[in-house]
Order: C-alpha cells, then structure tokens, then sequence
C-alpha cells in the first residue's frame, strides 16, 4: 500500500478522536441518560480545573439554592418531586459559561457540596439538570436519605458549599 493510500485513514481517524464542543448542548438533560449511561463520562462537559482557559463565573452576593417543596428530617413516599430553587443567580443550560448563571445538580446519598471549581460527576448519584430544570422526579429505595443540591457553571464546575443545599429525608415504605 502506498502512504498516500493512507491519508483518507488517518484523516478518518483523527476526525474521530476530536472530542471538540460541536455536540456540547446537545443532550444535557441527564433524566433522558442516566439510566442508559450511568457509567460513562460526560465529556463533552468535563473540564480539568487546572486547564481551564475560562475562571469559574464570581457568585453573585446574596445568590443561594433552596429546596423548595423538602425539609430536613421530612418522611416522604417514593416517587417524590423535588423542586430546586435559586435566586440571585440566573438559571442557565449547560454549555456555555456565563457571568452570574448556572445550573442545578442533585447528589444522593454522595455528600453535601464540591469544592469550588471542581467538575461535578454524571452518574447514578449525581444528576445533571443542565437543561435549566427546577424540578425532577426521584425514586429511592426505603430509608434514610441525604439529597443534596450542587449549584455549577455552564460546564458543570461547582460553586461550592456557598450554592449548595441538603436535606434528610426519611424515604417510607
């Protein structure tokens, strides 16, 4: 085979290694793909902190996420929905970092908050809800339960325990 045989290969081969950002906003609503993709990386999302050319957007003052319809200690019957609300802050969709904007997460049972700047994970535990939804549709095994909101940027970067909130609640048969 002659190397100019090669050249539609290793063109065919680079273009399917770039994972650039032309599918990013695609398909950021995790309730569509956790199930059928609990195990894989969001990568089209993730972002090593370390290489990050844009900082994390500053937390507008007086911003904070509350749980609009829980309370700590409440007992609940399994389905249940959680209403995620924020205010001093825009809600945004996943994609695009913008200034004073975000997007909601939900941690089960996986801790209170992430440091600040860190990615938050997409699985089974952590939900994404990067089409800018303020609510969502939980099922949960019978039993004592933290639930805690994560407050990120466009690209799923935490703002840390001062966008964060959590409640216990006691999930009866």
């Amino acid at each position: 085979m002659r190397k100019i045989d090669l050249i539609p290969f290793l063109f065919l081969g680079l273009m399917a290694c770039n994972d650039s950002a032309a599918g990013e906003g695609t398909n950021n609503d995790t309730t569509a793909t956790v199930a059928a993709d609990s195990n894989a990386a969001d990568h089209h999302h993730m972002v090593d902190s370390a290489t990050a050319v844009t900082p994390i957007p500053a937390i507008p003052e007086g911003a904070k996420v509350f749980f609009v319809n829980l309370k700590n200690g409440q007992k609940i019957k399994s389905p249940f929905k959680v209403q995620m609300g924020v205010s001093g802050i825009a809600l945004d969709s996943a994609g695009i970092i913008r200034q004073a904007s975000g997007h909601h997460h939900i941690l089960i049972d996986a801790g209170e908050s992430f440091p600040m700047g860190e990615v938050v994970p997409k699985d089974s535990a952590h939900l994404h809800f990067g089409n800018a939804q303020k609510e969502a549709e939980l099922n949960l095994t019978p039993g004592e339960h933290k639930i805690s909101m994560q407050y990120a940027d466009g690209i799923h970067r935490s703002y840390g325990g001062k966008l964060a909130a959590s409640v216990t609640v006691t999930v009866e048969k």
